[in-house]
């Protein structure tokens, strides 16, 4: 069976990434077709891999400002040959799921959301782009010839697989498509129980506006118990301008180094509402509970009071609250991982391979 493996950007190393990564390690040698590739910024991951690049690879800036370019997108995936594969696998959250392929060709889209800042966060993508006013009066024009584009994408689809329910409730309101669910793999094996946990609480991730690590930092402020914040991104220096010196901004830490940092950790933060997040399974994985906003994916891995807390809402009053039930709370390491460890990524390929198969 011959497999292709497309995704849409390889110019950073996050959670979609890693999912690229471990298709990989199932089929080792399915080529990789991505709109723009940047072996520096994915850490040398794919070094070694088949990768084929469109056009936009050529253009300027187009590796670091990739966002700039979204009318040529649907062009460039859809110059794809991918006419020699019986198995089309992308794993997509915005253009790939395009792909043209022949009608013997099976297209499995591993869909980590339908197009975000086309649908539901099309308003706050308006408000937030960051381009003279002139372009930004043509920004709803095109993202309405982008939905229009994105709808038909959709339909090239044999069969959609959402990385949650909740990605699978989304996938069913834009695109009206049924979706199977595979949960995306977590390395659980990498991490570990430690039996000396510090006094601090750890936060991960890209320093971007949903992720509200600006919450976080106004309540550490006011409660003055030690944050590590783990991560780099915009938000980063107005962050460390407003945090007091009980808030310790590590920057981006290597693999390695992270699981001693989960593991000593009283728990971890999470008060964004994100369509999956590998994080809080992270946290698990190392015994140690999340504190965590109730929606979107989190909903699906934490179990309330047994491996996390919830808040209802991301106000400072209702975070601080969730904080104080965490020292109220008793919890079993050994229960929280015995948990995480139902998504660990042999899970994730074993789910996958007898999809592939069942074709």
């Amino acid at each position: 069976m011959r497999v292709a493996l497309v995704h849409d950007y390889l110019n950073q190393y996050g959670g979609a990434e890693r999912v690229l990564e471990v298709l990989c390690e199932i089929f080792p040698d399915a080529p990789i077709y991505t709109l723009i590739y940047d072996e520096r910024m994915t850490g040398g991951v794919f070094h070694g891999r088949e990768i084929h690049t469109s056009f936009l690879q050529k253009l300027p800036f187009a590796r670091r400002h990739h966002r700039i370019f979204p009318l040529l997108m649907p062009l460039a995936v859809e110059q794809f040959d991918l006419s020699y594969f019986d198995v089309v696998l992308s794993v997509s959250a915005s253009f790939t799921k395009g792909v043209i392929t022949k009608p013997q060709t099976k297209h499995i889209n591993y869909c980590l959301t339908p197009t975000r800042f086309l649908w539901d966060d099309s308003h706050r993508y308006i408000e937030e782009f960051r381009y003279p006013w002139p372009i930004k009066k043509l920004v709803p024009f095109f993202i309405t010839y982008l939905r229009i584009w994105d709808k038909e994408a959709a339909l090239r689809v044999d069969k959609f697989v959402a990385i949650s329910s909740f990605v699978k409730s989304r996938i069913k309101k834009y695109y009206d498509g049924d979706a199977e669910v595979i949960y995306p793999p977590v390395d659980a094996h990498k991490y570990h129980i430690s039996s000396e946990v510090g006094d601090y609480f750890l936060m991960v991730g890209r320093l971007v506006p949903y992720k509200r690590f600006d919450l976080a930092v106004k309540v550490f402020n006011a409660i003055g118990k030690p944050l590590k914040i783990v991560g780099d991104g915009p938000e980063h220096k107005r962050l460390e301008k407003t945090a007091k010196p009980n808030i310790e901004f590590l920057g981006l830490v290597s693999d390695y180094k992270m699981p001693e940092l989960y593991a000593h950790a009283q728990a971890v933060i999470f008060p964004q509402e994100e369509d999956f997040g590998i994080v809080p399974l992270e946290s698990m994985s190392s015994g140690r509970p999340v504190i965590a906003y109730r929606g979107g994916g989190a909903l699906e891995t934490i179990l309330e009071n047994q491996t996390g807390i919830f808040f209802d809402d991301q106000t400072e009053i209702s975070l601080a609250q969730a904080i104080g039930r965490h020292y109220q709370t008793h919890w079993d390491p050994s229960v929280i991982r015995t948990h995480a460890l139902k998504f660990d990524k042999g899970v994730f390929k074993t789910k996958i391979v007898d999809m592939v198969n069942a074709l």
